[in-house]
């Protein structure tokens, strides 16, 4: 079980001050974070060591991480918001 205090220190981090960045991050912290396993909320804090413009450009899918684990919870993010 996640911590609060660490939820909102998340939640804070989550907020990047570029709307595109903060409609994803801010929900998916709230929402899903919680709820994943250990490696994959691992995998989210990483992400959050990222630059910004890194971040941009791979969740408007104009680049990818070659990272694997960031690769992956890019993709988890994306899934989350995309049309099936």
């Amino acid at each position: 079980m996640v911590e609060q205090s660490e939820l909102n220190r998340l939640f804070w981090q989550s907020r990047r001050g570029m709307l595109e960045l903060d409609v994803l991050l801010v929900p998916f912290v709230k929402e899903v974070y919680p709820q994943l396993d250990e490696e994959d909320q691992r995998r989210y804090r990483k992400l959050l060591c990222c630059e910004d413009q890194d971040m941009f450009g791979w969740f408007m899918e104009r680049a990818v991480p070659d990272d694997e684990d960031l690769r992956c919870i890019v993709r988890m993010i994306l899934d989350r918001v995309q049309p099936k």
